[in-house]
């Protein structure tokens, strides 16, 4: 029972975790077109809660694929996938803190000193900040892709054999 509501929730938190950066490369061709004061003006406001909310997701997603690797750390194959998994989720938020956060801090602190200067910052930072979430998604498609193997290759084939009860 606890495998399988750790599973769960990892597949959850991590597909959850991949809707934000996916948005944001689908986002992506329009915004990079974009006035300097418009692509300010979305960027300032719209991603709130991708950052609040997106973080539980994202941090969540990493802590239970570890747990989950741990938990599967027996059968060789499905431990292979999921730690690969984890280790891919953990690569989209280190690519995240090295490419995207040092943006959103140079925006934060535009805004608290110079927020006329805002828009420029954002204009500087736009290739930056979109492809560093670009990359982001590359890592946590990946990653979720292998949790999702990881899952599969468990899965019981259906030629008619009885699925072990144990799983």
């Amino acid at each position: 029972m606890l495998l399988r509501g750790c599973r769960f929730v990892t597949l959850l938190l991590a597909a959850l975790a991949l809707t934000m950066t996916s948005a944001h490369v689908l986002e992506m061709p329009q915004k990079m077109q974009y006035g300097a004061q418009l692509y300010s003006a979305v960027n300032t406001t719209l991603y709130r809660y991708f950052a609040v909310i997106g973080g539980v997701y994202t941090v969540g997603a990493i802590v239970s694929a570890f747990v989950l690797a741990f938990l599967v750390r027996r059968d060789r194959s499905t431990f292979r996938w999921t730690a690969g998994g984890a280790l891919l989720l953990l690569a989209a938020f280190v690519s995240w803190l090295v490419l995207v956060q040092p943006v959103n801090r140079m925006v934060a602190d535009a805004i608290a000193s110079a927020p006329g200067s805002v828009p420029a910052v954002w204009a500087q930072q736009r290739t930056r900040w979109e492809y560093g979430h670009a990359v982001g998604f590359a890592f946590q498609l990946l990653g979720l892709c292998a949790l999702l193997a990881a899952v599969v290759r468990q899965t019981p084939p259906t030629d008619g054999a009885t699925p072990d009860p144990a799983r």
